[in-house]
């Protein structure tokens, strides 16, 4: 399939409850088929199943909505991340762009018929009300999400600002399905947040890639460094689902002289593409630590890969989600769209992200003040979903500042990684003047 006129946009897996990560323009052109032979056997097979629909089902079904089940099929049956948008579907996602309108700030996918979360997303409902990534959402009021598809369901979790929602999760180390109700709101994301963990240490967290991403990082760092100089970095990218590519090269690039940032591989020349930097370190050369759990995927784990493989900066966490593939949205004549993989992701040393992940170089558990006994579960990633990508290899591997600077203490105290993390830096700043 040859993308022609308008760009495309690369994005991240799922569907977002109060903010959309990217919204392509690409269009589908004709391929020359001149040496394709049409699969005769298979069409008469599904005309005859069509037919025999159309004359004993217990119902009258008409023949667009039947193509359309069929189309929707053949994209969903490829991996979890394609997909169909029909007119109504498409310009939902267009609305969701804008972040102007009642929802939960969650990001999700489909799972064996269920609505997995991602991860939700600062400072959203979803993230005050405790939502965790790895949840499998079964309920949404009184209304089973078994049998829904993914839009649907969306649908149902939007609304007006203000009102409730119960959702039924099920959760990993929890006996029963938990009952959280949530209120929504008008989600208005920032995606980059800053603080001075301590004297001379910074802190930015980035909870999403978004086109300004990284010139609102860039922004935060430098209003940091206005008040003295940084001596180290954390770069907090836990529970960030992904976003634009270019945002995830833009953050990549402000810590690197030069160097490759990230390639991806697909079958088409259009989705052969090699980005890399650009513009010298902003940090000068300062100690980094990027923090990553299994919520950081696509756009976080490109940026994980980049400090890991050039050696920038230390990954320190657990393992990241595993989401490796590109996806873009192609403009369908009908007014919809087919949000279609295209493309996997891999480092700069060669290694696919795909349903592999990257595994940190320090790995700290996922501990709070109050903790509690692992579950011996392992956690949902990119490798759990029914029908993933494979990994391409011959083998797989299962700006806005917060002014409130009094709690930045209590938050290295109160998050373990995070204090660690700073501990790390303190660390690292010795060394380096030995």
């Amino acid at each position: 399939m040859t993308i022609r006129s308008k760009p495309i946009t690369l994005m991240a897996a799922g569907a977002v409850l109060g903010v959309t990560l990217t919204l392509g323009h690409g269009v589908v052109g004709a391929r020359d088929t001149s040496g394709d032979v049409l699969p005769l056997e298979q069409l008469r097979t599904f005309s005859d199943v069509f037919a025999r629909i159309k004359r004993n089902y217990v119902e009258d079904v008409s023949d667009e909505d039947l193509l359309e089940h069929a189309i929707r099929g053949m994209l969903s049956g490829l991996d979890p991340h394609s997909s169909y948008l029909n007119t109504e579907q498409f310009q939902e996602l267009r609305i969701g762009t804008s972040g102007e309108f009642g929802g939960l700030g969650i990001e999700v996918g489909m799972e064996d018929g269920f609505v997995r979360v991602v991860s939700p997303i600062d400072d959203t409902p979803a993230a005050r009300a405790g939502m965790q990534s790895g949840d499998l959402i079964i309920r949404l009021d009184d209304k089973p999400v078994k049998g829904l598809e993914l839009n649907e369901a969306v649908k149902l979790m939007r609304g007006k600002p203000g009102s409730d929602i119960v959702l039924t999760v099920v959760r990993e180390g929890e006996d029963r399905p938990l009952n959280i109700t949530l209120t929504r709101a008008v989600i208005q994301v920032t995606s980059v947040r800053n603080r001075i963990l301590d004297e001379g240490y910074g802190y930015v967290r980035v909870s999403h890639f978004q086109t300004k991403t990284p010139s609102d990082m860039i922004k935060a760092i430098e209003a940091m460094q206005t008040e003295g100089e940084l001596k180290g970095m954390v770069l907090d990218l836990r529970n960030n689902p992904g976003g634009v590519l270019s945002a995830a090269v833009g953050i990549s690039d402000a810590f690197l002289n030069d160097g490759l940032i990230v390639y991806t591989d697909g079958r088409e020349d259009d989705s052969r593409l090699r980005y890399s930097a650009s513009r010298g370190d902003i940090l000068k050369g300062a100690p980094l630590v990027v923090l990553v759990n299994g919520g950081s995927a696509s756009a976080s784990e490109i940026v994980a890969g980049a400090m890991q493989d050039h050696g920038r900066g230390v990954v320190m966490g657990s393992k990241t989600f595993g989401k490796g593939s590109v996806q873009t949205i192609q403009n369908l004549p009908n007014g919809g769209a087919v949000k279609l993989t295209t493309a996997r992701y891999y480092t700069p040393s060669g290694r696919s992200i795909q349903a592999q992940g990257i595994e940190p170089d320090i790995v700290t558990g996922n501990l709070q003040v109050a903790q509690r006994e692992d579950s011996g579960i392992e956690p949902i990633t990119e490798s759990s979903l029914s029908g993933h990508l494979s990994n391409g290899s011959d083998s797989e591997t299962a700006v806005e500042t917060d002014e409130d600077q009094t709690t930045a203490i209590n938050l290295a105290e109160d998050d373990y990684q995070l204090n660690e993390a700073l501990n790390l830096l303190k660390g690292l700043t010795i060394l380096s003047k030995g």
